[in-house]
């Protein structure tokens, strides 16, 4: 019998989803209000919302909220909250709706209309709090800082009714779980530790390895990527899905590994995002998370392993899922195979470093990828995309 992990918050999952039958009526009464633009980031999180993977968010958080999150990594009421999940608009939008007044959320982009907010709040913040505390910089060249810097003048908070799943379901079926089906799946497998593998890149043997760390110390790991808006030159969810899937079929046993995706943007805020890449993880079911070697950064801005360090700072029950904390990862000559700087005695001149950034650099400019660095099968579809981009 399964017995798995407790979702964040200590009670239940709190997905937002209205229920199929309802949604209908509920999107005609959205069409008679207010309109409130989305941004790619916000889409993203009112489908995290939806899904119960925010659980115990009830919606976009009000000053409160924000600011304890932020400067504390709490809410108000005392919950553990690394990152501030809020919905911000330009200063006429704002001053269009009252407090107390529901209103559409329409995606930016298609118009699409993808929940309901009721508006219980409007305030401003300080950016540069915000992105010191959550991002560590206020470079604006951070993808993090970028966003908040341009971001509308004021937040608008309250609870959130989802009507969307935006294309997740259809586009990425099998791929997509909700926290509830990932649930079902590993109890269904019999698994009670459950280790997650945070990915937004086809994975090179470094990560096959992190990933069978893993599953060596629990009953399984769930391979779970990113199928929301990544940056520039990061590979797309369709071809990573296919590589990581041969990954699986050829090199782990059955009943060992779960690929599956969810519809995160990502911040990149480095430790930050690691704790609620671990928050999210608890409510998917997971025990572990598998903490590497800069962990959601970006550039030089995160010491490789501040993404471990900041788990050693929360307090006695903020977080149930546990961090797997593995050293740099690579490959050693001498030693004939994967190994960390914990456990091989070699020269690192005997080491092979294994970094995407380096194998989407080699494919991009055709050049052979050593059986080192990555398995054939993956390198295979890999090198397909690059083609098809006239850049291998």
């Amino acid at each position: 019998m399964s017995s798995l992990i407790a979702p964040h918050g200590g009670g239940s999952l709190k997905p937002l989803l209205l229920p199929a039958p309802e949604r209908a009526e509920a999107r005609r009464r959205a069409e008679r209000l207010k309109k409130v633009p989305l941004t790619s980031r916000e889409v993203s999180d009112i489908f995290m919302l939806g899904m119960g993977a925010y659980t115990p968010l009830e919606g976009f958080m009000g000053h409160d909220d924000w600011r304890g999150s932020v400067t504390d990594m709490k809410l108000s009421n005392g919950v553990f909250w690394p990152i501030p999940i809020t919905l911000s608009l330009a200063k006429g939008i704002a001053d269009s709706l009252g407090v107390g007044e529901e209103v559409a959320l329409a995606d930016g982009e298609t118009g699409e209309i993808l929940g309901l907010l009721m508006v219980r709040e409007k305030y401003a913040i300080d950016r540069n709090l915000e992105c010191k505390s959550v991002f560590r910089t206020t470079d604006p060249k951070h993808p993090g800082v970028e966003k908040v810097m341009q971001q509308g003048e004021v937040n608008v908070g309250g609870p959130v009714i989802a009507l969307s799943e935006g294309e997740y379901p259809v586009k990425y079926k099998g791929l997509y779980l909700r926290p509830e089906e990932s649930r079902a799946e590993f109890a269904k497998r019999g698994w009670n530790q459950v280790a997650a593998f945070q990915t937004r890149n086809p994975m090179h043997r470094s990560h096959e390895h992190l990933a069978k760390i893993a599953a060596e110390v629990t009953d399984g790991v769930f391979i779970h990527q990113v199928l929301g808006k990544l940056k520039a030159g990061d590979i797309p969810a369709e071809v990573r899905t296919r590589a990581i899937q041969a990954m699986i079929d050829n090199y782990f046993k059955p009943n060992i590994a779960i690929q599956a995706g969810y519809p995160i943007e990502m911040r990149y805020a480095g430790p930050r995002e690691a704790l609620i890449h671990a928050l999210i993880r608890q409510n998917f079911g997971c025990s572990h998370l598998v903490v590497g070697r800069d962990h959601a950064g970006v550039g030089s801005y995160y010491g490789p392993l501040d993404a471990q360090h900041i788990f050693d700072e929360l307090w006695d029950g903020a977080l149930l899922c546990k961090p797997l904390k593995i050293d740099v990862t690579f490959y050693c000559y001498r030693c004939g195979g994967m190994a960390t700087g914990k456990t091989c005695p070699h020269d690192p001149k005997h080491h092979l470093s294994v970094s995407g950034t380096r194998q989407r650099e080699m494919l991009s400019k055709g050049e052979d990828v050593p059986i080192e660095f990555s398995r054939p099968e993956v390198i295979a579809i890999l090198r397909e995309y690059y083609r098809s981009l006239g850049t291998a």
